[in-house]
């Protein structure tokens, strides 16, 4: 069932026209625009695509024609930043496209790989890959998480081994958001075993190179993203692929969660908002005993609790950002906002299931999608137990 136009652009939550000083008159603008590439050229195949569980890869070099790869890079590699205001507001919008594994996959391709790449990677290395990549003409992903270590960075177990000009590389990665379509991956391999976390560092690994092989996974939510296995045996990579030093990997990656984190934060809020409205949509039109359901006494105060909630989770979620942005250790209210609006976006989307009865458990409806692609929220990027934790630790604990 097509997902009418008023449900995926609502006009009666949150005015659009955010009014926090994060946003100037120039990322309004930007919003505007971001927003109508959505209506125009997502939205309207976001159902083909959920049903075909794909979408065209032509998408990456469409966003990156109109510059959206380009919002954390400067100009000189084909960016138009660093501005992480105009990406926080680029992530919103995409959030209401209504297909989250085509946003997933077009965020890890920026936001992580490319990152990475920017942030830690020489001039060669940013010419070689991040320019064609802010074009969109190559795509990258980001490979971390292995079978035996999740959370846990520093157990993983792929090793890279220098031989001469070369690191011979062997293991495997999964859950890996972009993986199965990458023509590069930024991988986490321990050069150092016996040095725990000061062992770990980082390397391009480009698709065509012999040993590297890739498998898409089948999953429950997230069906049009592309998230792949990927396996590396006897992979010989240039040391020259090495990005930044050896064997600081870990710290590389400790410092790009930050934005990981505030990024989904930012995702799963509006998720949450969007989930919200078609839910409240469905409530003010649905009739029992007479009358809409949204009307009766236990739905208007649950619609209200959520409401309150999304506006909570927002504004922690924009505090965070603005510590970020102006350089302020962040690393608490980060954790608080992804921990929050990722549980919080599961939380609206299970009573919007609840609301619909019978027809939010079948797939002719939307809500029932809603419920499967968030659930990934308090899994992903950090679960929920880790974010807690990490919180703890900031008060002592």
């Amino acid at each position: 069932m097509d997902i009418p136009r008023e449900l995926a652009f609502p006009s009666t939550f949150f005015p659009r026209e955010v009014p926090y000083e994060l946003f100037s008159s120039d990322h309004e603008a930007l919003r505007k625009t971001v927003r109508a590439f959505v209506e125009k050229e997502i939205q309207p195949n976001a159902e083909e695509w959920e049903r075909n569980e794909d979408f065209p890869r032509e998408l990456f070099a469409r966003m990156g024609e109109l510059g959206f790869h380009g919002f954390l890079f400067p100009e000189e590699y084909g960016g138009s930043g660093p501005d992480h205001i105009a990406e926080a507001a680029l992530i919103e919008e995409m959030s209401f496209a209504g297909t989250a594994g085509t946003m997933a996959d077009l965020g890890a391709h920026r936001g992580l790989a490319c990152l990475y790449v920017y942030n830690f990677g020489n001039e060669d290395q940013r010419n070689r890959w991040l320019v064609p990549a802010l074009e969109g003409r190559v795509l990258g992903c980001l490979g971390v998480t292995e079978p035996a270590a999740g959370s846990d960075v520093s157990g993983i177990q792929t090793n890279a081994v220098r031989d001469g000009d070369s690191y011979v590389l062997n293991g495997s990665k999964i859950f890996i958001t972009n993986g199965a379509w990458c023509d590069f991956a930024v991988v986490a391999a321990k050069t150092s075993p016996d040095a725990g976390h000061h062992g770990i560092s980082l390397f391009v690994v480009e698709a065509d190179t012999p040993g590297f092989e890739k498998k898409r996974m089948k999953m429950l939510g997230w069906r049009t993203s592309h998230t792949g296995e990927l396996s590396f045996s006897d992979c010989r990579i240039p040391a020259e692929n090495l990005l930044g030093e050896e064997n600081r990997g870990f710290y590389q990656i400790m410092q790009n969660f930050q934005w990981e984190r505030l990024s989904m934060a930012l995702g799963q809020t509006a998720g949450a908002q969007r989930t919200y409205e078609f839910a409240k949509r469905y409530a003010l039109e649905r009739k029992a005993f007479g009358r809409e359901i949204g009307h009766f006494q236990v739905w208007r105060h649950r619609f209200a609790d959520l409401a309150s909630e999304i506006e909570m989770s927002r504004a922690l979620t924009y505090h965070a950002l603005r510590l970020f942005v102006h350089g302020i250790t962040c690393i608490r209210e980060v954790s608080m906002a992804k921990q929050y609006s990722s549980e919080l976006a599961f939380k609206v989307a299970d009573e919007c299931v609840q609301i619909h009865g019978g027809y939010g458990y079948m797939m002719e409806f939307p809500a029932q999608r809603a419920w499967r692609d968030s659930r990934l929220g308090p899994i992903g990027g950090g679960t929920s137990e880790i974010m807690k934790d990490v919180i703890a630790r900031t008060y002592g604990l």
